[in-house]
């Protein structure tokens, strides 16, 4: 609440703090991204004295790039205690991604550390604070780089991004940096000022020190332009998301991980690209630039083969396999990725009719389900319980009998035969004892039901073995 000797700052921030607290039910608790500097410090005083200690939670995130992070964390800690705040911080590793910058690497680690902790602690929001000038220098920005309707469309005020766990909110965004400053001081509080802050070698911060300055002499009101010009951008790219929802209905396999080639390729230029920037949003992949995603649209009109693609962006690069088109870690200068031989932890089961085994390390579940003995993917309960079963990676050369009397055949092949996708691949392998008995979108390998099925006795029972992903568990 405020009080008569509130100043117009005090003022300001607190009704944008009491708006965002109004749009949440009365008993939500709030994460405040905490870095420590100015924007996040008045907003989180500001929180802690509209919605009050109790709902307020300050999440900090420890990139190591700076000589003063540690004295950082510690001052960001005191000052939530001092609230009676609670705190979590997390350390990140910002390794650099091949493809992107520094910066861009260090923004998504730490946007995924503080999803993660505001779902370990059971926050429903999280708050950021950029404010106005934030969202003008980005606009001018995007401008610069000559970035469509989704770049110029700058930082919604509120938005669940791709593969995020919580909405992310800036309660601040209608608010000036000099507005926050003259908070600040009025409450005295303290903040951190990032020396990497003052080097213009970076874009944004020779935006705001150099450009800035001189656009407020001469244009005092741009920074509200600005904002409407964000917000015509996002209501124009609202309507081109519509129509590739419209498109991505035809196009989209696999849960919209792959786009059926002919069905893009269906579509005019314009519209097939515009299928593309938002089908790279649903997967989480930064944008790409026009002149990336046109090249990548002729090669696909012009390719006569599925391993004529040489599209990289952002660590991944575009495939095109058996009609489908798909993102894959890696480089399109090496092989497509037919074997996924990511190494995963092993397990063991000693099955005694056990109905499922949970496999988190591939995100998925083996389920046994009881099923007549002409079933085709039948296996004897003598054979599943004859010895104890193991789920392991594949480590190349795996074979398997699919048919009865037919040849054995390696892994790579059966994939290939049946239209695997490469990224469907790297699934649990199941052993009993040192032989391999069933491959998730393969089936049983038949060599191993005959040679264990006549060591022991008939079984009176036969079991399938059926493999659900996380997204199919309900």
């Amino acid at each position: 609440m405020t009080t008569p000797f509130d100043n117009p700052a005090d003022r300001l921030v607190l009704d944008a703090v009491g708006a965002a607290f109004a749009s949440l039910p009365a008993d939500a608790r709030v994460a405040v991204a905490f870095s420590g500097g100015l924007d996040s410090t008045a907003l989180l005083d500001a929180a802690v004295r509209v919605g009050g200690a109790a709902r307020c939670m300050a999440l900090h995130i420890h990139h190591g790039l700076s000589p003063n992070a540690d004295a950082w964390l510690a001052q960001c800690e005191a000052f939530a205690r001092e609230r009676g705040v609670g705190f979590a911080a997390q350390h990140v590793d910002v390794s650099r991604e091949p493809g992107m910058s520094v910066e861009a690497t260090a923004r998504d680690a730490r946007y995924r550390a503080l999803d993660a902790m505001c779902v370990q602690h059971g926050v429903m929001t999280l708050w950021l604070a950029q404010h106005a000038d934030d969202q003008a220098e980005t606009v001018l920005l995007q401008l610069l780089r000559g970035a469509g309707l989704a770049g110029l469309a700058a930082m919604a005020p509120e938005r669940l991004a791709p593969g995020a766990a919580v909405s992310r909110a800036r309660p601040l965004l209608h608010v000036l940096r000099a507005q926050l400053e003259h908070y600040a001081h009025a409450r005295d509080l303290r903040w951190i000022e990032d020396e990497s802050n003052a080097d213009t070698r970076y874009a944004r911060n020779a935006l705001r020190h150099d450009v800035l300055p001189e656009l407020a002499v001469h244009f005092p009101g741009f920074r509200d332009a600005l904002a409407r010009t964000a917000s015509h951008a996002a209501a124009a790219q609202r309507l081109l998301d519509d129509l590739a929802r419209i498109d991505m209905q035809v196009a989209e396999r696999d849960e919209g991980r792959a786009l059926a080639r002919d069905a893009l390729l269906a579509l005019n230029d314009e519209r097939a690209l515009n299928l593309l920037r938002y089908w790279m949003r649903t997967l989480g992949l930064p944008a790409a630039s026009t002149a990336r995603l046109t090249d990548a649209l002729r090669q696909l009109r012009d390719a006569d083969d599925d391993h004529g693609m040489r599209v990289d962006h952002a660590g991944q690069c575009l495939r095109s396999y058996r009609g489908e088109i798909f993102w894959e870690a890696g480089d399109s200068a090496d092989p497509i990725d037919e074997t996924a031989l990511e190494t995963r932890p092993a397990s063991e089961l000693t099955w005694h009719g056990d109905s499922i085994w949970r496999l988190p390390q591939w995100r998925g579940t083996l389920v046994f389900a009881e099923v007549p003995a002409d079933d085709p993917d039948a296996i004897p309960e003598a054979v599943l319980t004859c010895a104890p079963l193991h789920a392991r990676s594949r480590s190349g050369g795996e074979r398997m009998r699919v048919d009865p009397g037919a040849p054995g055949r390696t892994l790579k092949n059966l994939f290939q035969e049946r239209g695997v996708p490469a990224w469907k691949r790297d699934v649990p392998l199941v052993f009993v004892g040192g032989d391999l008995l069933f491959v998730p979108f393969l089936g049983v390998n038949r060599e191993a039901t005959a040679k264990r099925g006549t060591a022991h006795s008939v079984a009176s029972r036969y079991f399938r073995i059926d493999w659900r992903p996380d997204l199919l568990i309900a």
